[in-house]
């Protein structure tokens, strides 16, 4: 991709200490402490209900922590240096095409450089064919897609996926995951949510699993899927109802 983009000062690793969150004083997640280094994929699993949503927003600054605290390299994380792709995706009432060029106006970008970068952004993610039309009107997997090619034209450090996949059918889900996996070539840190066992094996280099708002391991994914230490991390991994 043409350089357009002023670099943002690398904002990784993002360090989690004691982190925690709490709502009409009832703790939803607690005392969570990990290390995000750039340039890999950190898998967050759990059942539902355990707070995978809730890590990803405070992770991603939508909401601050109530307790403990997040801290990223260089202090603060510009809004340009990471992204978030939601379970349903949150798209604008313009053309396919004019989702991603919006972001990159509002940042500056002159004319002709951002059509370039969208024109090249749809056609990385095989959506050329679409770029006329309404983004609401398009399926779901192919809102998704375009969700995920507009956090990649924005070249952010880190991008957070909350179970992109839930509600789509296996071909769907298939070019999802090989976007995700084209984000981590180009070396974007990627953190996503998921509950799908199948899709944690195939995409994670790094597992946080989480059990009623607390973090009960963050192993490498060949130390986690081959024998993971807590007993409810063990019955997640077998199919067996944990809550």
């Amino acid at each position: 991709m043409t350089a357009i983009y002023e670099p943002a000062p690398a904002i990784l690793p993002l360090t989690l200490e004691n982190m925690g969150y709490s709502a009409g004083g009832v703790p939803l997640l607690s005392g969570v402490t990990l290390r995000i280094p750039a340039g890999r994929r950190l898998i967050v699993m759990g059942a539902n209900g355990a707070g995978k949503s809730l890590f990803l927003r405070l992770c991603h600054g939508l909401i601050d922590p109530t307790a403990g605290r997040r801290l990223w390299a260089t202090g603060a994380a510009r809004a340009e240096a990471q992204a978030m792709v939601f379970q349903r995706p949150v798209l604008l009432r313009r053309t396919a095409a004019a989702n991603l060029e919006y972001p990159l106006a509002l940042k500056g970008i002159p004319p002709h450089p951002r059509r370039e970068s969208v024109e090249r952004a749809m056609a990385r993610f095989g959506l050329s064919a679409l770029a006329d039309r309404p983004a609401r009107l398009l399926s779901g997997g192919e809102q998704q897609r375009l969700a995920l090619a507009r956090a990649w034209v924005m070249r952010p450090q880190i991008l957070f996926l909350d179970e992109p996949t839930s509600a789509l059918d296996p071909s769907a889900t298939r070019m999802i995951e090989e976007m995700v996996m084209q984000f981590s070539d180009d070396g974007i840190t990627l953190v996503m949510s998921t509950h799908n066992l199948g899709q944690a094996r195939r995409l994670a280099q790094d597992v946080a699993f989480l059990h009623r708002g607390q973090l009960l391991e963050h192993q490498t994914a060949e130390t986690f899927f081959a024998g993971p230490q807590t007993p409810e991390a063990r019955a997640f991994l077998a199919g067996d109802l944990v809550w």
